[in-house]
């Protein structure tokens, strides 16, 4: 047999989805992450879900290792080379406030110190012709701080080398002739080739930071993997949705900063797709964070820029809204209050109720009290909660807050659904979109459990829960394509635009996209580009993407006619208002290479006859008091059964709560429906 195998490696739990190509049926694994040796908990979940690495055709991944050495502040130790003149860009940045009315607000430090700054001469002008020669003695004497004070990377950030990147490469040249290859050289040009400096310096910057640890992380990875009898390349999720290699990852490292919580998001919109719903919120609730992303239009809601824990950052990216809400999140008094997270007990110790030496409450441990969880058949059996501990840790808070314990377990998860509906509000509602014009598309290892009092909190209807929920990041991952994306600043006014002069830049912008997809090893049937165009008003600062036909659309006589009516009916869907007489200006050109997989022909989704039918009950505890409750197995529920609340449906790597006002309907891709109800005193 052989394998398509998918892996989201989390702060907890290390998620596994194999679908066997020759049966065409999926499997789903876990295990606990091992933070001292991540490989430990990888080869624990895989041997869950296939024999042996050799059987494996595809194997991709997603990785959190960038993005945890930026939150965790253990990233490389960076020297800046920047323009004369220009040393202060990175720490002037720009003067918006995140939070305007936090008057303790400060923006974040910078991750290269003033001191860690260095200047070179030579200058470009904005067309990129060369106004002096680079000083290649200040770069060499660079070189030689970075040897003499053990800086572990380099950034080169010049002006205008979007445009014309010959002094970064140069510079380049020179640093990798004096170092060698033990220090990590990123160019700004490479990470983010497009204009607005500070932004362009904290891409570069930041992978200079996070590269050393993902470039380590992953040839590390890879070893371990080929010593396991794997003899196919190791894919790698990128931030934008797509996938790459790992040796292409290891050049661009950046790229995969938000690599595990991205599968997610395309896997939503695979499952928005099989449903027939174009626009899904999707809700990843793990056992440390809790993860918010949109499908639009049948699309994931990706952008070309974001920000990284404060710090700007110029690429695709799904947009994402995390915060520290998860199973392992822990709750404490502050004040006389309640509190949960962000603070989370991670893999070790974990919730007291996973027995390995915590002793504080947790999300966990709070369902666990209330009877929302089997601790018989955790995990799929892998695992047994000890409940008691459970009981004994919420107890322990319960009594310095003066409530009785099971008051409080609910009050726990009440103040963990606010926290979410509230994130939830920030990729939906500050933007302009009415949340009950979704539907709530629920994953992660505990996202099924709370996610019909998060949709009832915020007016939606339905809860969507996938196959694998505890698994789906990585699930979405095997349905994703090889994807790159490139850029190139192209700016004019309309009235001015040579039409043929950027046909011919979106031209070469494809033939580099396809060579690079070729690099992939994606076959030429399977290769495709899209084009877009970054448009505004006149006078605006900020664009929006403009689809194109073909490359050589431009070149037509109509196009700038043709463009601003488009760019017109984007404005009105995301802003409300357009205005159509006024002139526009185009100020980006943007190629995305896309490379289908083979496609995965799924057998019909039916339920297991292997699996004991015994519908257990059990108390577990609704609006603060106990009901009969039916515990059911999932793989037991055929396509068209319904269920009426309350209920708890277990699964090999979540549970699913249906409270006693709602009932849940099992579709024909066995997804489970729910129809949220709003009876008064049903919630938690």
């Amino acid at each position: 047999m052989t394998y398509r195998v998918a892996m989201d490696i989390g702060g907890t739990f290390t998620d596994v989805v194999a679908y066997d190509e020759d049966s065409g049926t999926f499997f789903a694994a876990k295990a606990p992450t091992t933070p001292g040796d991540l490989a430990e908990g990888v080869f624990a979940s895989l041997g869950r879900a296939v024999d042996s690495p050799g059987d494996i055709s595809f194997f991709v991944h997603g990785t959190t290792q960038g993005l945890n050495a930026l939150l965790e502040r253990k990233g490389a130790r960076v020297l800046l080379l920047a323009s004369a003149g220009m040393r202060d860009v990175y720490h002037i940045a720009r003067g918006n406030r995140d939070r305007m009315f936090d008057l303790h607000y400060r923006k974040p430090k910078p991750l290269v110190d003033r001191c860690d700054t260095v200047e070179a001469g030579g200058r470009l002008d904005w067309r990129g012709a060369e106004l002096e020669p680079l000083d290649e003695d200040a770069v060499r004497a660079a070189a030689r701080r970075v040897k003499d004070e053990g800086f572990d990377a380099v950034a080169v950030s010049f002006l205008f080398s979007y445009v014309n990147p010959d002094h970064e490469l140069l510079a380049a040249k020179i640093l990798e002739q004096e170092l060698g290859e033990d220090v990590v050289v990123v160019l700004s040009h490479q990470v983010a080739g497009e204009w607005r400096e500070y932004e362009r310096t904290s891409s570069a910057v930041l992978e200079a930071y996070t590269g050393p640890v993902v470039r380590r992380y992953l040839s590390r990875i890879e070893g371990r993997f080929a010593e396991h009898g794997l003899t196919v390349p190791v894919q790698v999720m990128q931030s934008s949705g797509g996938i790459v290699n790992a040796a292409h990852a290891r050049r661009h490292p950046l790229q995969t900063l938000l690599s595990g919580p991205v599968g997610g998001t395309m896997g939503g919109a695979a499952a928005a797709g099989l449903l027939g719903r174009p626009n899904a919120i999707c809700v990843d609730m793990g056992g440390t964070s809790f993860d918010v992303s949109l499908v639009l239009d049948g699309r994931p809601d990706v952008s070309n820029e974001g920000s990284a824990d404060g710090f700007p950052v110029l690429m695709p990216l799904v947009n994402l809204h995390t915060i520290g809400a998860g199973g392992g999140s822990l709750a404490y008094a502050e004040a006389g209050g309640l509190r949960v997270g962000p603070e989370s007990a991670g893999a070790v110790p974990g919730p007291a109720c996973y027995g390995r030496g915590g002793t504080r409450a947790t999300v966990t441990d709070a369902n666990a009290v209330l009877g929302r969880v089997d601790p018989e058949w955790f995990a799929g059996g892998h695992m047994t909660l000890d409940v008691t501990a459970a009981r004994q840790a919420v107890g322990t808070l319960a009594g310095e807050l003066g409530l009785d314990p099971l008051e409080l377990a609910g009050g726990i998860c009440d103040v963990a659904n606010a926290k979410m509906a509230q994130a939830i509000r920030t990729l939906t509602v500050e933007h302009g979109l009415e949340p009950r014009e979704f539907v709530l598309l629920a994953f992660g290892g505990a996202g099924p459990m709370h996610a019909v009092e998060i949709a009832r909190e915020l007016g939606i209807r339905e809860v969507v829960v996938p196959r694998f929920p505890g698994a789906f990041s990585a699930w979405g991952m095997l349905g994703t394509e090889v994807r790159r994306d490139l850029t190139r600043q192209f700016f004019t006014s309309g009235d001015d635009l040579d039409g043929e002069a950027m046909a011919r830049a979106l031209a070469g912008l494809e033939d580099e996209a396809l060579a690079e997809l070729a690099e992939q090893g994606v076959p030429v049937e399977r290769r495709r580009v899209e084009h877009v165009v970054d448009m505004r008003y006149a006078g605006q600062d900020y664009t929006l993407a403009v689809p194109l036909l073909f490359a050589a659309e431009p070149a037509a006589d109509d196009f700038v006619t043709t463009a601003a009516a488009r760019f017109a009916r984007l404005h009105e869907r995301r802003y409300g208002h357009a205005t159509p007489e006024a002139p526009v200006e185009f100020v980006t050109l943007r190629s995305t290479a896309l490379g289908a997989l083979p496609e995965i022909a799924a057998v019909p989704y039916t339920a297991d006859e292997n699996t004991s039918d015994t519908v257990q009950r059990r108390q577990v505890v609704f609006g603060g008091r106990p009901h009969d409750t039916a515990v059911l197995r999932r793989e037991r529920l055929a396509p068209g059964r319904r269920v009426d609340g309350p209920a708890v449906i277990v699964e090999a790597t979540s549970t699913t709560v249906v409270p006693p006002d709602s009932s849940v309907t099992v579709d024909e891709n066995g997804f489970l429906v729910i129809e949220v109800g709003n009876k008064v005193g049903a919630t938690a």
